[in-house]
């Protein structure tokens, strides 16, 4: 999700984890553009609905007051036709140096057009069982730009630059670059997850390797996969230092496992517990 599970506070005990940019895996994916480009003529992405849960354990303290943190994050895509739905459960633990326990959950939801002109976002996070933010709305995209439409925390309108991607675009960037060789791209996300409109993101992809793949799981392990480094930075800010950075192994139908997720204080390592491909549905 997107690319990405993006918590883009460096102070995950205010409440702030951020969701899923990428870990969206989907189904067949034929935008008919992307990034406001006319779409190119190549074979399609063929993407997973799927089922994934996630063990977050603690790699690292590396400064502020968080000392212990734990967690776990299910995310489920699925085909709704003219349109790939997405919900994630993201739930993380953490203790402060005086003690301090704080229970974060995180509930993400959209549901994008699979012409890429639309995303229906809902973002509410918990800390301690109380709400602490609620975003909702809707964006729209053409060729030539677009607009998000937020009815949550305030009824309010932002301005979307072209080429501007939706979760969905934006991890079918990654592998489609991964695909053709390259090793870098930088393409703008808005994935409905803060009330701030886009983010700027910066895509490493340190190689693209044939099959089979190390992984448990036969669906994975027949697949091309590749190691991907993802940094996330606030649009607006000269800051040269991401919010937020996550690297994991991409396979080539949209699923990641592997992650490494670095919130600036601590770091922690994401294992993919538990995987399962969805029930072929109805056609549409």
């Amino acid at each position: 999700m997107g690319s990405a599970v993006t918590m883009t506070s460096k102070t995950p005990c205010a409440a702030t984890v951020r969701p899923a940019r990428g870990l969206l895996a989907a189904v067949l994916m034929t935008l008919g553009w992307s990034a406001g480009r006319p779409a190119q003529a190549e074979t399609p992405i063929a993407l997973a609905p799927h089922r994934a849960v996630y063990d977050l354990t603690l790699v690292a303290v590396t400064g502020g007051d968080t000392i212990a943190a734990s967690g776990t994050m299910t995310y489920v895509v699925g085909n709704a036709c003219s349109a790939w739905s997405t919900q994630q459960q993201l739930r993380l633990q953490t203790v402060s140096r005086s003690g301090g326990v704080t229970e974060m959950v995180s509930d993400y939801a959209t549901l994008e057009a699979k012409d890429g002109h639309s995303l229906v976002f809902r973002t509410v996070q918990t800390a301690n069982g109380h709400e602490a933010s609620r975003v909702m709305g809707e964006a729209t995209m053409t060729p030539t730009g677009g607009e998000i439409r937020y009815t949550q925390p305030t009824a309010h309108t932002v301005h979307l630059a072209a080429g501007v991607m939706f979760p969905m675009a934006h991890t079918r960037a990654i592998i489609r670059a991964g695909e053709q060789g390259q090793t870098s791209l930088a393409p703008a996300l808005f994935d409905g997850t803060g009330e701030d409109g886009a983010q700027d993101t910066y895509v490493m992809i340190l190689g693209w390797n044939p099959p089979p793949s190390p992984s448990q799981y036969p669906a994975l392990a027949r697949l091309p996969s590749g190691r991907v480094h993802v940094a996330f930075y606030t649009a607006s800010s000269h800051d040269m230092r991401p919010d937020y950075e996550i690297g994991m192994r991409y396979f080539a139908n949209g699923v990641s496992d592997d992650l490494d997720m670095d919130f600036g204080d601590f770091r922690m390592h994401g294992t993919l517990h538990e995987f399962t491909p969805a029930p072929e549905g109805h056609r549409c």
